[in-house]
């Protein structure tokens, strides 16, 4: 009896023993082992098929929380309506420039008003009725108005340099308004339920019908809710013999006809970007000059490669963890731990980071996601990368981005690049790859 006590006693211990030292990462064990599928495979459950979008008013009925929650997030408020209620504006149309095409009384929506705000005008173009974007915009960091033209992105060749000519329906519309990717019709204002789930008409009607969750997909599959905006691209069109100016006046900035679940491959074609070449979205080494480059920048990451989500890191109905208001250390710690097996590979945050642990320098953050991109020209450094590795001054150098980008300039502007990299050197953190930079001459810096 006390034989079988004990054993009892022994393996009840090593079960606690077990569960307390368990790595962190054990509660993702199942995402992160689920069979990739492919990017080809369609996952839209067959009930969404022939479903229409029905507005979150449908939603709220059973999903009251959630409801809550995304209601008071920035995506319900990308897209707001003026006269309903004149506090959205967060721009000083007092001090509105002379030559502006608008007036406040002109704009019927808002577009954003945390990092910038834009304004849609009521416009017939092309014999319909649409709307267009005002000559100015409001930058909400600096507080300052300025000038905007969008016609100057990547589909320049494609639509009339004037904003009067310019139509939001097939620039900004699939974004920013739920329904319209698929249907070309503004079901609802901002990013609503439907945008991430797909058409809920079956759904509402009979809840056995399923939506699409992208929580229960193939995890790389689970980004592209999120990735079908927060991804630089291009029209799918020029992948095949379309040339800019043949799409003239219908050149899409979001992928056409895509709904949750459908493979995005098909209807995306991904901002060009080729390791070392600089461009107007991305500096050369691949990380983020503007913003909504998430997906781009994720893409090329070994954690997306392995399986971590977009919403591993951010609710996806709250939005939480966000550049204004980051959770911190937790959100990286929730599932890295020291002497884990995904590290950090030493016993303390100060024996990783090299600073003190209560100190801007052992902020996950700083170091994998600097500050790399603007939301305008004229915005201070505010994006931060999602490419997460670190990049070191060498690198920077090497590919000959501002040393303001880099994470570790970013803090002490007192030093040179070169005296950056001379600490990582003392430090024993130098890599194999800066290693090979030097030895073509790129790093100038001597050991001390």
């Amino acid at each position: 009896m006390k034989k079988a006590l004990f054993i009892v006693s022994f393996l009840v211990g090593l079960a606690l023993f077990a569960w307390f030292n368990k790595p962190k990462i054990t509660p993702y064990y199942t995402q992160l082992t689920k069979t990739h599928v492919g990017l080809r495979t369609d996952l839209q459950p067959k009930s969404q098929k022939d479903a229409t979008f029905v507005g979150s008013g449908k939603c709220k009925k059973c999903h009251k929380e959630h409801y809550h929650d995304w209601k008071l997030s920035r995506h319900a408020k990308m897209i707001q309506a003026i006269k309903g209620d004149p506090d959205v504006v967060v721009a000083d149309f007092s001090s509105l420039p002379k030559d502006a095409d608008f007036t406040l009384k002109d704009a019927v929506y808002t577009i954003g008003g945390k990092f910038k705000q834009r304004f849609m005008i009521s416009a017939i173009i092309n014999g319909k009725e649409d709307y267009r974007l005002g000559n100015y915009q409001w930058n909400c960091e600096t507080k300052k108005w300025q000038s905007f033209k969008p016609y100057k992105y990547w589909y320049k060749h494609a639509y009339p340099h004037d904003n009067k000519k310019f139509p939001t329906s097939t620039t900004c519309d699939g974004c920013h308004f739920t329904g319209y990717m698929a249907s070309h019709k503004r079901v609802e204002k901002g990013i609503a339920c439907e945008s991430c789930h797909g058409p809920g008409s079956k759904h509402s009607e009979e809840p056995k019908n399923p939506i699409y969750k992208a929580s229960l997909a193939d995890p790389i599959r689970t980004n592209e809710v999120c990735i079908q905006c927060h991804m630089r691209n291009r029209d799918k069109r020029l992948e095949q013999n379309s040339t800019i100016k043949s799409l003239w006046m219908q050149a899409r900035d979001y992928p056409d006809g895509y709904e949750p679940g459908r493979p995005l491959v098909r209807y995306k074609m991904v901002a060009p970007f080729i390791l070392g070449k600089e461009t107007k979205e991305f500096w050369a080494n691949g990380a983020a000059k503007k913003n909504r480059t998430q997906g781009n920048e994720y893409v090329r990451d070994a954690m997306y490669k392995h399986g971590i989500t977009c919403i591993n890191c951010h609710n996806p109905h709250k939005l939480t963890n966000t550049a204004q208001k980051t959770e911190g250390n937790n959100a990286c710690l929730k599932c890295h731990s020291f002497g884990s097996v995904i590290g950090p590979h030493q016993e303390t945050l100060q024996a990783h980071t090299h600073h003190k642990a209560n100190s801007k320098g052992s902020l996950c953050i700083e170091c994998h996601m600097p500050h790399t991109g603007r939301h305008t020209g004229k915005s201070p450094l505010t994006v931060r990368s999602h490419q997460f590795a670190f990049v070191s001054p060498a690198q920077t150098k090497f590919y000959h981005m501002p040393p303001q980008t880099n994470a570790c300039y970013a803090c002490h502007k007192d030093k040179t690049l070169d005296e950056l990299q001379n600490n990582l050197k003392t430090w024993g953190m130098i890599e194999w790859d800066n290693q090979e930079m030097k030895s073509y001459g790129v790093l100038e810096a001597k050991s001390k």
